[in-house]
């Protein structure tokens, strides 16, 4: 079976042209305005229809889509539809009720107090492939960071040229390391950055993504706060919604995973999740993670027979997930480490998405069974399960979390998914398994 997806035999949806990004903050829930502005590196906001992220007090909370007519004032619509969501409450999940019982002070808090939970020496990794300019954005956002304690390590995965080498030694010279990868694929760079570094913990994101300036910081403390967490992940925003492929992708899902900070613990299952851990796509997204360096390494860094670059098109973040669990270290995702995430563009790249999320998830659980076989008979008792969990997955992307907004609403099917995107999805997962072992027989084992 080809790893690429087949010819395109559908077009897209009929869908709006763009939408306008914002960022809305709020002083408090019912509080004035403090701040109605276009997302980082957006254009200004005009009239339409406007997806905006809503803070209170600088801390995000929730997502809106709204339409400002031509003489509206953008700030009143929004904050109208905020303060509606913000009042919604909704029943909330294990793993979100563990995060409440064992809760991490808010970053102010513990800056006032001085309870000396400072945030562990990191390293920011960031695996690239020839696009200098979508690094550049990154890196820039990446050096603004109120974190006290970090480094920025560039890993040039199989590269063609010259142009990532020439900038970071370049215009970055002393202050971002630059790191060579000649075997292609994204887990590979990843473990060469984490052999790069003795940090106490190693923060990842993409070369297509805008870090909030207190990204790395909200990203890291709870390390400082929990000693047996070996994960902590963020969420993850559009930082643009101007094609139709980008409003569809993020209508379906995207890569956010709500506003309310959850635990996961190995020795707490959350009872609504039967799948608990192998659906480790609600855990967070490769764009937005850490690991504590120790957790990492124990449980064997990334297996570099997966993830973009190999035959197996994905996983790498999923099978670390997983992998890090297993080794009985909890796993964090919270709201206030936030990152900005250009999606793909074009109807194309919406459909090689899809077919690699599919690949991507059954070879992480390839993977998995293949490094950790032990683990072969809580998949075998959940598989039933699993295989209609795929299927709903697959046939209705999205699902949504309590306060996120997004274009179209998730479930609603405003915008729906394509049933070729979902035919391709499915495709993809029975690839999975078959790109995962040829990309071990080309020598992913390393």
């Amino acid at each position: 079976m080809s790893s690429r997806p087949p010819h395109p035999r559908s077009h897209p949806p009929s869908l709006p042209p763009s939408l306008s990004v914002a960022e809305l903050d709020l002083a408090a829930p019912d509080g004035p305005v403090l701040s109605l502005r276009p997302a980082p590196g957006g254009p200004a906001l005009v009239p339409g229809d406007v997806y905006a992220l809503v803070r209170v007090e600088g801390r995000p909370a929730a997502t809106v889509l709204g339409t400002v007519a031509e003489g509206d004032d953008p700030a009143e619509v929004l904050t109208a539809l905020a303060r509606e969501r913000l009042a919604a409450t909704g029943p909330r999940a294990d793993a979100e009720r563990l995060a409440a019982v064992r809760p991490l002070a808010r970053p102010d808090v513990l800056a006032r107090n001085r309870k000396g939970l400072t945030p562990p020496r990191t390293a920011v990794i960031v695996a690239t492939r020839e696009r200098p300019e979508q690094l550049a954005r990154a890196l820039d956002s990446l050096l603004a960071q109120d974190h006290p304690d970090h480094e920025l390590i560039v890993v040039d995965n199989a590269p063609r040229t010259t142009d990532t080498h020439d900038l970071v030694t370049g215009k970055y010279a002393g202050r971002v390391r630059y790191v060579r990868e000649d075997t292609p694929g994204l887990a590979v760079a990843h473990n060469t950055g984490t052999a790069a570094s003795d940090a106490t913990v190693l923060a990842f994101t993409d070369d297509d993504v805008i870090a909030d300036p207190h990204w790395l910081t909200a990203l890291t403390e709870p390390f400082a706060a929990d000693p047996g967490l070996g994960c902590v992940t963020g969420l993850i925003l559009p930082a643009r919604l101007s094609t139709p492929a980008q409003i569809l992708l993020e209508s379906h899902g995207g890569f956010a995973k709500g506003f309310a900070p959850r635990l996961y613990d190995p020795a707490e299952p959350p009872a609504d999740e039967p799948l608990f851990p192998f659906t480790a796509g609600s855990f967070g997204s490769g764009a937005n993670m850490a690991f504590r360096a120790a957790a990492l390494r124990r449980a064997g860094g990334f297996d570099p027979a997966t993830g973009t670059g190999t035959p197996a098109r994905g996983g790498d973040d999923l099978y670390a997930f997983v992998a890090v669990l297993s080794a009985g270290f909890r796993l964090r995702y919270t709201p206030e480490a936030l990152v900005w995430h250009h999606h793909r563009e074009t109807w194309q790249d919406v459909r090689n998405q899809a077919y690699g999320y599919g690949a991507g998830l059954t070879a992480y659980l390839t993977a998995t069974l293949v490094r950790r076989p032990r683990m072969l008979p809580a998949l075998l008792t959940r598989l039933p399960r699993g295989l209609a969990h795929a299927r709903t997955m697959t046939a209705q992307r999205g699902g949504g979390h309590e306060g996120q907004g997004v274009p179209g609403e998730h479930g609603t099917h405003h915008h729906p998914w394509p049933r070729s995107l979902s035919r391709l999805e499915r495709r993809g997962m029975l690839y999975g398994p078959i790109g995962y072992l040829k990309a071990r027989t080309q020598g992913g084992k390393r």
